[in-house]
């Protein structure tokens, strides 16, 4: 059983504003105070035209935007820095991160020669080897070349055991909305007359190899005001989709519907429909396909905040995100599924792991003879393998490097083999293979070091927040670093939907600015998973504040020990980041000299009716509420806060033209409001590449190196 988390989904939110430790509190507005913009020409609706994503008038915008930016931005360190990471990102050094299925070892990889990339397979052996001999299954390169269109992979989901009948995933220029079309890896082609999906939002399970489970777009009302689809059907091969059996449908309103499996005590698959009211709320339904309750689903007794997970010796996890019967949020249970299909209810839970207030579960996988987990503490992770006998949960600490990244690679419910990557900031990745019935663990692959990191040192510091509490932060810099207030330093963050940042090994970062003598720092602010649900529960809705108040408290941390100055100190983040961009550029202008703002939501009043944007109304709140809820999330929109008597540091804003998650419009519109206002900013809008922000290698080093030469231009000029 899974619970679809809508492709990973990043944004972010402003809060209310209350003053943090030490902070200065001109720049704070609130919902009384917001600007309205009523210079004709120049208002909220007067920018809505930049909403339509091909519209030809906002396409001769961005042009605009970009064209002025380039010459600015693309220099002799701009060129310097795409050299070194194309270096990186083509290089055959790469780890090929794998599935491991029925012994074959399969892989999808880019390179300068596989612009578009390679879905590939070799030996488990083979694979082990310096030199493996990979063999192509699907090149995307040759497959858009043939038909013409600017196809991006977006992976693969194969009927096991055997795997050789696959859904692939393919999108136009890396839109989340996929075409999917049935793939034989025996013949290495499409299946004629196969399974076939148009381009939507969606998502596909295999029941057997002539029935296929399908949440997808199936015309007119058929899609949520999310923008997911509210209908899962099952499919019988050789019949029309028009005529697939409908399983459940949902609401309008919610955020989806989507269809997937489990197994029964004979290992048999069953029918697990999966339906979220809100993006924190899901029920599951068990759809029985024989006896008297034939076709009637039967909801799984769990809370709605619970994800269920992988299934193991008959066991079902779960992973709670509120108390349940005397287990705290946070905690890892399970259940018979036997004893639950055997009347529908759950009598007894068994405990797998109860984490402390300064622990969190970061990954979970199930092989063949154990359940791997990854436990973090204070940021810092380990591995554990757990068994389940006679009843009762048992674990072993399994011996990996610890005090940065182990995170659960592929795992196979089928299989005894898993892989475990283990990295640190200044430590390069490093792929562990598993055998879960022995319990031997080898070094499979490793990366190079891509920069110098035995001159470097990581430490762990932590500031305190306007409540007191204590956040902790990453530093990355050169030993023997002055503490002058000079250094030039990068301040990352995210801060929202529970998504952890952890220690891990960027050859990026490294290169293009710790080799420089940059300072890399990685806050852990709350809206996080660092320490479990209620690390993200304490910023959600009206509590949003305490968020930008966390970061705020790193910034002034690291200004107040002298490894920066306000001069030196820029930040960056991206999605639910680039939400936190907005608002640290609007609430704190005078803490930063560079604001790297990526793929943002920035609109704050509008974020709920453009694309996904209805799901996240449980991250953020409703702004058409008419009580305290929405005026609050109302009044923290960065788009409605720019002021014409601040100074502020010149923004840099990307974002990509075929993100079908986050709108291109929130940054558009805040392009405009503060070219409305003369207020300097740079701009780059990707044409392709989704919400990822690129496409291929390429462009993800022309989009990398922009952010790192416009930061070095900013915060290293003498």
């Amino acid at each position: 059983m899974k619970k679809y988390l809508l492709l990973g989904l990043c944004v972010a939110a402003l809060g209310a504003c209350q003053p943090a430790k030490n902070t200065q509190t001109a720049y704070q507005l609130n919902a009384e105070h917001s600007m309205e913009y009523t210079t004709p020409g120049k208002t909220d609706a007067d920018h809505l035209w930049l909403e339509e994503v091909s519209g030809e008038a906002a396409l001769a915008k961005v042009n605009q935007w970009n064209e002025y930016s380039a010459p600015l931005m693309q220099g002799d360190l701009y060129e310097e820095m795409k050299t070194e990471l194309l270096e990186v990102y083509n290089s055959p050094e790469k780890i090929p991160y794998v599935s491991y299925r029925a012994g074959l070892a399969h892989n999808f990889w880019q390179d300068d020669k596989h612009v578009k990339g390679i879905w590939r397979a070799t030996s488990l052996e083979s694979y082990r080897s310096d030199q493996p001999e990979w063999e192509t299954i699907l090149d995307i390169d040759a497959l858009a070349k043939a038909e013409g269109k600017n196809w991006v992979y977006k992976g693969n989901s194969c009927l096991a055991p055997y795997y050789n009948r696959c859904i692939v995933s393919l999108s136009i220029g890396g839109k989340d909305a996929t075409e999917r079309r049935e793939f034989d890896v025996r013949t290495k082609s499409f299946v004629k007359d196969g399974f076939f999906m148009p381009e939507s939002k969606g998502g596909t399970s295999w029941i057997d190899k002539d029935h296929l489970l399908v949440g997808v777009d199936f015309g007119e009302g058929t899609m949520t005001d999310s923008g997911y689809p509210l209908i899962s059907k099952l499919w019988m091969r050789g019949t029309p989709l028009s005529e697939a059996r409908e399983l459940m449908r949902g609401k309008k309103e919610d955020v989806g519907v989507w269809p997937g499996t489990f197994e029964n005590a004979n290992g048999e698959k069953e029918i697990l429909i999966s339906r979220a009211p809100t993006f924190y709320d899901t029920e599951y339904y068990w759809i029985p396909r024989t006896g008297e309750n034939a076709w009637k689903p039967v909801q799984v007794p769990v809370p709605t905040k619970t994800n269920l997970g992988a299934q193991f010796k008959g066991q079902q996890l779960v992973t709670l995100q509120e108390d349940w019967r005397g287990f705290k949020t946070g905690s890892l249970v399970s259940f018979g599924i036997a004893d639950f299909m055997e009347d529908g209810k759950i009598d007894e839970i068994h405990e797998v792991i109860i984490p402390n207030d300064r622990q969190s579960i970061a990954g979970v996988g199930a092989t063949k003879s154990a359940l791997l987990l990854s436990l973090y503490e204070n940021v810092s992770g380990a591995a554990y393998a757990f068994d389940f006998v006679d009843g009762h949960w048992s674990k072993t600490k399994l011996d990996f490097p610890e005090n940065g990244n182990v995170s659960i690679g592929g795992t196979n419910s089928k299989e005894d083999i898993a892989f475990i990557n283990t990295e640190s900031f200044l430590t390069p990745d490093t792929l562990w293979t598993i055998n879960t019935k022995t319990m031997e663990a080898t070094q499979t692959k490793s990366l190079p070091s891509w920069f110098d990191s035995a001159s470097m040192v990581a430490e762990q510091y932590e500031a305190v927040s306007s409540d007191g509490t204590k956040i902790p932060y990453f530093i990355v810099h050169q030993k023997g670093m002055k503490h002058d207030g000079k250094n030039p330093t990068l301040l990352y963050g995210y801060g929202g939907f529970e998504i952890s940042i952890n220690p891990s090994y960027s050859a990026t970062i490294g290169r293009a600015w710790l080799a420089r003598g940059g300072v890399y720092v990685s806050a852990n602010i709350r809206g996080g998973g660092e320490f479990g649900p209620k690390w993200h529960q304490a910023g959600l809705k009206t509590k949003r504040q305490i968020i930008y108040d966390d970061f705020i408290s790193v910034a002034e941390d690291l200004i107040d020990r002298k490894i920066t100055s306000p001069e030196h100190l820029g930040i960056h983040g991206r999605s639910n980041g680039g939400l936190l961009m907005g608002v640290m550029f609007t609430q704190r202008p005078d803490l930063f000299k560079a604001v790297v703002c990526g793929v943002p939501l920035l609109d704050m009043r509008r974020f709920h009716k453009l694309l996904a944007g209805a799901s996240w109304v449980g991250e953020y709140g409703n702004p058409d509420d008419t009580g305290a809820e929405g005026a609050y999330i109302r009044g923290l929109s960065p788009y409605h806060n720019v002021r014409d008597d601040v100074s502020y540091p010149e923004m840099y804003i990307y974002t990509s033209t075929k993100d079908d998650r986050v709108h291109p419009g929130h940054a558009r519109k805040m392009a405009q409001r503060l070219e409305d206002m003369n207020i300097p900013f740079l701009y780059y809008e990707n044409i392709d590449g989704g919400h990822a922000g690129a496409a291929n290698l390429e462009e993800t080093a022309h989009s990398q190196a922009l952010i790192y030469s416009y930061l070095a231009n900013k915060l290293m000029a003498k």
